[in-house]
């Protein structure tokens, strides 16, 4: 009887035990299932507030960004409970909802300290009160700059909390986790961005005294390390904000020392003296880093003129194009109409047909063009959230480029895709230059396939591959020697073919154990460039053809971090895959 009654007592311990444990199961995914809602709530509110501060609406972006808060601390209050603490603290079990808390304090962070602050900023950055036709008002960016900057560095805080959560072993936190990675460090990309453009277009744009700028116009259907071939230049003039361009002019007016004004260095010397780029003005862009050009304009300028700069902007046509598409048609004086559809093909193609025998024509024909669209852009009174998007996507495909010669300003550039320099980082890196090698324009039917994988951490170094794959798209016939012959090499080649210098920049430390072009072996040149291992060969591609350059090379395990992987802005959008295994910490 005693027996029984024991077994009936433990067989009611057991039922009650099960269904209490029944009752949490219930009650973590009734509050997981609210929590999830409520971190949903503040990513929709956030991307609201973010896009309501960008168009100026102070009021909304402050709204929209209560709201996230409200969901933020609804979300931390669920999930940071006695009970939900607890489970969380079981090893392995309890991951998922430690990593939930840890996203729940991430997001609270972000609308408290990011979203809330940046939105009472939304006015003084109102995209319509910050220009107005060719003048940008630097008094409100002078103002906003320290709490934007503030506020920045917070945003940059909650990214690196947000990358250190563990992702857990549950898929649902995992994806969680990433969808609030992503929306992080959209937050940090825009407001870092805002604040660096807070700090620098003050001071350079005149708000301490006149400003003016070497203003590059590239042409890549003829490739250069920075993107293409300067067709033509101008002189920028900023003054308190009001930006003019008072001269422009061909690449032909450009009058080239006699002798060097500048050196750079005897590893730039090593490997480009060969082309003279000190003195002929074609050549002065080879280096992929635009530093060296924009120094060898400046020193040629002051030769030229006197005048001392201070300091330069490229930018290519497909950037242009990007500008067109918001501010709209330039009519030429002759009543030709330039759009976004054909600004590319006119000033990369169809052109050199068309002035096939007047080369000077052509010329004052891209001269007029140049000069319509960037007076388009400085004076166009159309939306200016449009035109900082299109200049943006420029910027981002590495097109515009620019140069300080105040150090303070050149320091902070070199942190962005602006600077378009060689990278001092110690992580993984490469980075392909194509260099038009014959003085074709046969880059405009260039396409590129860039491919760079790693072995794993396991050693002090490991095997890497790179493959550059160029395909020559050409399947015109009749085209001038001037475009598709070979003008500027002693090589005889097929017309049509395109000559390249193909460069490569590697992992400091790398050592290049062998190079191929397709099936054999391939001659190359081997020096150091801005600290780190350059590599060079020259590739004939025939139209229609595809050509495979191959490199092995040992890279040590010691370069820590992401791979680095700039692209060099040319006509193509290239296949760029990257498979590196990030190995430790960077230091």
């Amino acid at each position: 009887m005693i027996r029984r009654i024991a077994g009936n007592r433990a067989v009611q311990i057991v039922a009650v035990i099960v269904v209490l444990a029944a009752a949490l199961v219930a009650w973590l995914a009734y509050s997981a299932l609210k929590v999830k809602g409520d971190l949903e709530s503040v990513r929709t509110d956030a991307s609201k507030a973010r896009t309501l501060m960008l168009d100026g609406d102070q009021a909304g972006a402050s709204q929209a960004a209560a709201a996230a808060a409200d969901s933020a601390q609804a979300a931390s209050d669920r999930s940071h409970g006695i009970i939900w603490s607890a489970v969380a603290a079981i090893p392995g079990i309890g991951s998922p909802l430690e990593s939930v808390q840890q996203m729940s304090d991430a997001v609270e962070a972000l609308s408290a300290d990011v979203l809330l602050p940046a939105a009472d900023l939304a006015g003084v950055l109102n995209p319509d009160r910050l220009r107005t036709g060719n003048t940008v008002n630097l008094k409100l960016l002078r103002e906003a700059q320290p709490d934007l900057s503030k506020v920045a560095a917070r945003s940059t805080e909650v990214a690196g909390e947000v990358a250190a959560i563990d992702p857990s072993w549950l898929g649902v936190v995992a994806d969680a986790r990433t969808q609030l990675a992503e929306q992080v460090d959209a937050a940090e990309s825009t407001l870092g961005a805002t604040d660096i453009a807070a700090k620098l277009i003050p001071p350079m744009l005149g708000s301490s005294g006149p400003r003016n700028y070497f203003l590059a116009f590239q042409t890549p259907s003829e490739a250069r390390g920075t993107g293409g071939l300067v067709g033509g230049f101008g002189l920028l003039n900023a003054t308190g904000g009001r930006v003019t361009v008072p001269e422009l002019g061909a690449n032909s007016e450009f009058r080239d020392p006699a002798t060097p004004k500048i050196n750079l260095g005897p590893e730039y010397d090593s490997v480009y003296s060969y082309y003279k780029p000190y003195t002929d003005f074609r050549n002065g862009n080879l280096s992929a880093h635009f530093p060296d050009a924009a120094k060898i304009w400046l020193a040629n300028w002051r030769a030229q003129t006197g005048q001392q700069l201070d300091g330069a902007i490229a930018l290519d046509p497909i950037a242009l194009k990007y500008v067109l598409e918001v501010v709209g048609a330039v009519t030429l004086p002759g009543g030709e109409k330039i759009t976004a559809d054909n600004v590319v093909p006119i000033t990369l193609s169809t052109s050199y047909q068309r002035f096939a025998d007047d080369n000077e024509a052509r010329k004052a024909y891209l001269q007029s063009i140049s000069e319509a669209v960037v007076k388009k852009l400085i004076t166009s009174g159309g939306s200016t959230r449009g035109l900082l998007e299109a200049l943006g996507r420029g910027v981002h495909e590495r097109r515009i480029m620019v140069y300080s010669t105040t150090p303070a300003e050149q320091e902070i550039l070199e942190t962005t895709k602006l600077g378009h320099q060689i990278s001092d980082t110690d992580a993984p890196y490469l980075q392909v230059a194509i260099g038009n090698a014959s003085g074709s324009k046969l880059d405009y039917y260039l396409r590129r396939e860039i491919d760079y994988t790693s072995g794993d951490c396991s050693g002090d170094t490991r095997e890497s591959t790179i493959t550059v794959t160029l395909t020559n798209t050409l399947d015109q016939t009749g085209l001038t020697d001037y475009v598709a012959g070979g003008l500027g090499t002693e090589l005889a080649v097929q017309k049509g073919t395109n000559l390249a210098n193909v460069e490569f920049l590697a992992t400091k430390g790398a050592v290049l154990k062998e190079m191929t072009l397709g099936d054999a072996g391939a001659f190359y040149v081997e020096q150091t460039l801005h600290g780190r291992p350059y590599y060079s060969t020259r590739v004939g591609v025939a139209p229609g053809q595809s050509t495979t350059i191959t490199l092995k090379i040992d890279e040590p395990t010691s370069a820590a971090g992401e791979a680095v992987v700039p692209v060099q802005p040319l006509v193509d959008d290239p296949t760029v895959t990257v498979d590196v295994p990030a190995c430790g910490s960077r230091k």
